[in-house]
C-alpha cells in the first residue's frame, strides 16, 4: 500500500466513517476530536481567566475570600458550559437531540440519582446563596474545622488536627450546621464551674471574673461576668461567660480559663466539690431477718 492509498483510508477513518448517528447525524472521529478540543479550549480559558482576575483585581479590591471562591467557580463553570456547547455545535447535533439527553437524564434522576442531584442542586445554591463560605469555622454534629473548598457535589472541611473531612452538600443545608463565621466572628464562652456547699458564693463569682480578666485573649468588653444556676446535688453551679474575638480559639480558651480557674481556687481555698453519694448499709442479722419475714 502506497503512502497516498494510506492517506486516503486514515482521511475516510478520520472525516466519513460514522461511528453512531444522533438523530440522523453521523458523528465521526473528526466530530469527537473537534468536540474534545472546544472542551480543552475551554478548560484552559477558564484557568486562564481565573488566574488573570485572581491577581489582577481581585488582590486590588481586598475582595472577602469566600466571594472570591464563589465568583471564580462560577466563571469557571460558565466557561465550561459554553466549551461544552461549541463543542456540540461544532458536531452539529440538534437542539432536540440534547433535549432528549436531558430527558434520559431526569429519568435517571428520578431512578437512581436522587442523591447525587441533591448534592448538585446543594452546591449551586452554597456557592450562590453563600450560608457557608470558604474559611467558616463550622462544626456539625462531632466535625469541627475550617472550610476549604465547595464543589458542585462535596465540601472539604480541614479539622484543627489537619484531617481532611469531605461531606456532602445536602448535609450542609438539610442538617443543623453551627457556622462560627457568619456575620461576626465574636463569641461568648460559657464555662460551667461547681463549688461545694458552704463556699462563699461572692468570691467565687469575684475570681471566676478574675481569671477572664487576666486572660489576653478574653475581651473586656463586654465584660465577664457569673450567673449563679443552680443548687445541684452536690455543688452550687456557676457559669463563666465571657467573650472572645475568634472563635476559632473557642477550645483553646476554654483549656486556658479551666486551668486559671483551678489554679486561682486552690490559692483562695475555693473547693471544686467530688460528686457525693449516700450509702446505706445494713448487717447480716438485719438481712436474714428480712429473708425469714420474706419466707413467711
Amino acid at each position: 500500500m502506497d503512502s497516498q492509498n494510506l492517506w486516503d483510508n486514515i482521511n475516510y477513518y478520520f472525516k466519513e466513517f460514522v461511528l453512531f448517528k444522533i438523530q440522523d447525524v453521523g458523528i465521526t472521529i473528526s466530530h469527537l476530536a473537534v468536540a474534545v478540543i472546544a472542551i480543552l479550549l475551554s478548560l484552559l480559558m477558564s484557568k486562564l481567566v481565573r488566574s488573570t482576575l485572581q491577581k489582577q483585581l481581585f488582590k486590588k479590591i481586598e475582595i472577602d475570600q469566600g466571594l472570591e471562591y464563589a465568583l471564580l467557580r462560577f466563571i469557571h463553570y460558565v466557561i465550561l458550559v459554553v466549551g461544552v456547547y461549541i463543542g456540540l455545535k461544532s458536531i452539529n447535533i440538534p437542539l432536540g437531540a440534547l433535549i432528549g439527553l436531558f430527558a434520559v437524564i431526569g429519568v435517571g434522576i428520578g431512578f437512581g440519582l436522587q442523591n447525587l442531584a441533591s448534592n448538585f442542586i446543594s452546591g449551586l445554591i452554597l456557592l450562590f446563596e453563600r450560608p457557608v463560605k470558604i474559611g467558616d469555622r463550622l462544626e456539625l454534629n462531632d466535625v469541627w474545622g475550617d472550610v476549604r473548598q465547595i464543589n458542585l457535589r462535596t465540601t472539604l472541611i480541614e479539622t484543627p488536627d489537619k484531617i481532611s473531612i469531605i461531606l456532602p452538600n445536602s448535609r450542609l443545608l438539610e442538617n443543623e450546621v453551627i457556622n462560627y463565621s457568619y456575620g461576626d466572628p465574636m463569641i461568648r464562652l460559657r464555662i460551667p464551674v461547681g463549688i461545694a456547699y458552704g463556699s462563699d458564693c461572692e468570691k467565687a463569682a469575684d475570681l471566676l471574673v478574675q481569671v477572664a480578666l487576666d486572660n489576653d485573649r478574653v475581651l473586656n468588653d463586654p465584660k465577664p461576668k457569673t450567673w449563679f444556676r443552680e443548687f445541684g446535688d452536690s455543688s452550687l453551679n456557676f457559669v463563666l461567660l465571657c467573650w472572645i474575638p475568634n472563635a476559632a480559639n473557642k477550645y483553646d480558651i476554654t483549656s486556658e480559663l479551666n486551668h486559671g480557674i483551678d489554679r486561682i481556687f486552690r490559692e483562695n481555698g475555693v473547693e471544686i466539690p467530688f460528686p457525693q453519694r449516700d450509702l446505706h448499709l445494713r448487717s447480716a442479722r438485719d438481712i436474714l431477718r428480712f429473708q425469714e419475714e420474706k419466707g413467711d
